[in-house]
C-alpha cells in the first residue's frame, strides 16, 4: 500500500459494503446511492492497515488495527454501551467479565475481549471497579 492511500489506493480501498473509495464521491452522496455503510471502512482494509504496521516493526498500532478489524460487525450502540463501561467506575468486574465473554463468544472479537480483561486486572489494582 502507497500513502497517501486516497491518492494512490482509491481503487483498492474498499467500504464494508465493498464500494471502492473512488466509488465514494459528492455526486453519488447527492444522487442518494451512497450509505452509512458505504462510507464505514471494512475489516480487510484495517487488517492491511495492520500489516503495513507490522512491516514498519510498529506492533502496538498494528494491534490497534487488529482489533479495529474485530470490531467492524459490531453494532454501533453495542461499542457505544461497551465504550461506557469501560470507563473507571462505570462498571463491575463481573459485568466487564462478561462483556469480554460476549466479544469473544458473539462478536469473535478475541484480541478486544483480551483487552478488555487486561482492562480489569488494572481496574482491579487501582480500585476503580463498582463493588458488586
Amino acid at each position: 500500500m502507497r500513502y497517501p492511500l486516497g491518492e494512490y489506493e482509491a481503487d483498492s480501498i474498499t467500504s464494508k459494503t465493498g464500494k471502492k473509495l473512488s466509488q465514494i464521491t459528492l455526486d453519488e452522496i447527492r444522487r442518494g446511492n451512497i450509505t452509512a455503510d458505504d462510507i464505514k471502512i471494512s475489516r480487510e482494509m484495517l487488517e492491511k492497515q495492520g500489516a503495513v504496521c507490522r512491516e514498519n516493526d510498529n506492533p502496538a498500532m498494528e494491534q490497534n488495527f487488529i482489533r479495529a478489524s474485530e470490531m467492524v460487525n459490531i453494532p454501533d450502540d453495542v461499542i457505544l454501551t461497551m465504550y461506557n463501561k469501560l470507563r473507571p467506575n462505570r462498571s463491575t468486574k463481573l459485568e466487564l467479565v462478561q462483556m469480554a465473554q460476549t466479544l469473544l463468544e458473539q462478536y469473535h472479537a478475541p484480541n478486544c475481549a483480551k483487552l478488555v480483561m487486561e482492562a480489569v486486572q488494572i481496574y482491579e489494582k487501582r480500585g476503580i471497579l463498582l463493588e458488586s
